[in-house]
C-alpha cells in the first residue's frame, strides 16, 4: 500500500470515527435496527479505532514526507 492510499486511509477512517464518536449518529441508526442495547459499548469500540486511524494518519503523512524530501 502507497502513501497517499495510507492517507487516505487514515483520514477517511479518521473523518468517520470522529462523526461516530461525537455524533449521535451511531445511537440513532441503533435504534432504529433495534439494536440499541449496545450503544453502551460503542466507546470500547470507536475510541481505540479513532486513535488507531490518527495514528496512521500521522505515520503515513511522515512517511510521505521523508520520501519527498
Amino acid at each position: 500500500m502507497n502513501n497517499n492510499k495510507l492517507i487516505i486511509t487514515g483520514a477517511v477512517g479518521t473523518v468517520f470515527l470522529a462523526l461516530c464518536c461525537f455524533t449521535p449518529l451511531l445511537v440513532v441508526l441503533f435504534g432504529i435496527i433495534g439494536l440499541s442495547a449496545l450503544t453502551g459499548y460503542l466507546d470500547y469500540v470507536l475510541l481505540p479505532a479513532l486513535i488507531f486511524f490518527i495514528g496512521l494518519t500521522i505515520y503515513a503523512v511522515s512517511q510521505h514526507s521523508k520520501r519527498s524530501s
